[in-house]
């Protein structure tokens, strides 16, 4: 910037603190992210279900942590569950969606595929076997985990009462950019 000559102390002391304040702005909450981004975080996934009662049985049997059941008013009723180790919750109710029950597809990762998948089982869960290769179509499934443990290589799935169907990925080590 250009300032004239005979500028004074005070002057330039005010364009630093405006300078400043732009580049403390510039970078809030972009780290690692395009210019002009900020980082959002999903917190809340919607899911469709017909009963909601035997929906939180089943969730509870998976060993999610229950967050909440409330019903703030007659036609709403809100019960949210999160998986361990997660920063998403998964919330199902009344008066929540008009999604089909049985509609919703979602992820879930883990370190180690077999051993989700003997707890998933261990639990009573009706989980798929293990598998690798792309998850979609069913056709490209190849049986058993990754020969290389490949992250982001293996897979199986399970579905709610619904039928919400729930893939379960195993990552051991994230993609750049990823947390």
């Amino acid at each position: 910037m250009k300032r004239a000559v005979d500028a004074t102390t005070d002057e330039i002391t005010s364009e630093l603190r405006e300078a400043l304040k732009e580049e403390d702005m510039s970078s809030i909450g972009t780290t690692g992210n395009p210019a002009g981004s900020i980082d959002m975080h999903l917190e809340v996934a919607i899911i469709p279900v017909s009963d909601i009662d035997r929906s939180k049985q089943f969730y509870q049997s998976l060993g999610w942590r229950l967050d909440d059941d409330v019903a703030p008013l007659g036609a709403i009723r809100i019960v949210q569950f999160t998986p361990p180790g997660s920063g998403c919750s998964v919330t199902f109710g009344k008066g929540l969606t008009e999604a089909a029950p049985g509609s919703a597809e979602a992820t879930l990762t883990v370190s180690d595929i077999e051993a989700a998948h003997d707890s998933l089982v261990g639990r009573g869960i009706d989980a798929s076997d293990v598998w690798h290769g792309p998850p979609f179509p069913r056709q490209a499934r190849l049986s058993g985990p990754d020969p290389d443990r490949t992250s982001y290589g293996s897979f199986c799935s399970f579905a709610d009462p619904d039928g919400n169907l729930w893939i379960v990925q195993e990552v051991t080590k994230r993609l750049p950019g990823r947390v």
